[in-house]
């Protein structure tokens, strides 16, 4: 028995471990454009019946209640929190939020498409539309040089003022995508998902409809983190990794008095 004490003190420790990783992590990202924050999931691990519940106790009577021993917990998964985080003024014209639900397209090197919710865009040398990393937005927008002013509206519809012209002219339109399960999005460095099985297809449209945000301009989106909540959380994950220190050191105590009296 306080053998398997100590096995199931040891998950304890190694899960209240990992949810502290999560939460550094969090922190960490407090001022991170758009950051998601992570919340850790825990579940039992399988449990041994030393005795099931309905099992014959005599000839003609069963067991109300079983005998089960829980082998500890762990890990089962992280769940990105998708809410809001609050629209911050900037004024430059190239940074975008997204206020609703949907995320930017970016062409990764070697084609493949990722997903952010960061609008800190720039203009690059060739005029294109880019990340801070260089990655053009999908699809692509091409700023003239002679480009005064640039304007986005809600809906994402890109219009440049040329020089010497009196209206101002359409360059292009940015579409934002919507998945099905974005929690199912494979998070990767530089704010960037990655769509999977679990998340489905990316489902293209116009940003301001169907169930998509709406796009501003001179805005980015802030982390979602609380920084109060999230110290909380610590405190009570160190709290319980100290309980299940405590104990593994209580069932090692108790080993050396059973060894001492044999």
């Amino acid at each position: 028995m306080p053998s398997s004490a100590l096995q199931v003190a040891r998950t304890g420790l190694e899960a209240q471990d990992t949810r502290m990783r999560v939460i550094a992590n969090n922190l960490a990202n407090v001022s991170t454009t758009a950051f998601k924050r992570d919340r850790a999931n825990f579940a039992t691990l399988a449990y041994q019946d030393a005795r099931v519940a309905g099992a014959a106790s005599s000839n003609e009577t069963t067991y109300a209640i079983g005998l089960n021993l829980g082998t500890g917990v762990g890990i089962q998964s992280t769940t990105r929190m998708e809410t809001q985080g609050s629209l911050q003024m900037t004024g430059n014209s190239l940074d975008l939020a997204l206020d609703g639900d949907g995320y930017f397209q970016i062409t990764l090197p070697g084609g493949q498409l990722a997903y952010t919710r960061a609008g800190n865009f720039s203009r690059s040398s060739e005029g294109l539309l880019v990340t801070s990393q260089g990655y053009a937005v999908q699809p692509p927008v091409t700023i003239p040089e002679n480009a005064t002013t640039i304007s986005v509206s809600e809906d994402g519809t890109v219009s440049a003022q040329l020089a010497g012209q009196a209206d101002p002219s359409q360059i292009g339109q940015i579409t934002i995508a919507s998945f099905t399960n974005p929690q199912g999005l494979q998070a990767m460095s530089d704010n960037f998902l990655l769509e999977t099985a679990a998340s489905g297809p990316a489902q293209i449209g116009v940003a301001g409809t169907e169930g998509r945000g709406a796009m501003r301009q001179g805005m980015l989106e802030a982390s979602n983190v609380n920084i109060v909540e999230e110290l909380v959380d610590m405190i009570e994950t160190q709290r319980a990794y100290e309980i299940n220190s405590k104990m593994i050191s209580a069932v090692d105590e108790m080993l050396r008095n059973a060894n001492q009296t044999l």
